[in-house]
């Protein structure tokens, strides 16, 4: 009789803990077990953020909820005479990178023309 209500009891607690422990499972902040480790004086303690990270943060820093989307920043389009000078960078750069891509399979080539091709085993 003892038995079959600890089993009962056993049985309705154990989802509920289950729920509970994957619920907060992941979360460091939300772990039953470690506050009561870290309150009997086993646990791991927490660390202060040393000087440098605490003086780069904003004080004032505000984050964003989970599920919103950062507001919109203005774009301007260029005018003529930049988008003629990005296309020209463009170009100078694709130019110089064909060039070292040919550079490299010269030099590929000169250093395979004295190495004879493995015979399959």
């Amino acid at each position: 009789m003892i038995l079959r209500r600890a089993a009962r009891a056993i049985v309705l607690v154990l989802p509920v803990a289950a729920a509970v422990a994957s619920a907060g499972g992941c979360s460091s902040d939300v772990n039953p077990l470690k506050a009561a480790m870290v309150s009997t004086g086993s646990g791991i303690k927490p660390v202060e953020a040393p000087d440098f990270v605490a003086q780069s943060r904003k004080s004032d820093a505000t984050y964003l909820p989970v599920g919103e989307s950062a507001p919109r920043r203005a774009i301007r389009a260029r005018n003529p005479a930049g988008q003629s000078a990005l296309q020209a960078e463009l170009e100078g750069a694709r130019n110089r990178n064909e060039a070292k891509g040919r550079a490299a399979e010269g030099a590929a080539k000169d250093a395979a023309k004295g190495l004879a091709p493995n015979p399959v085993q």
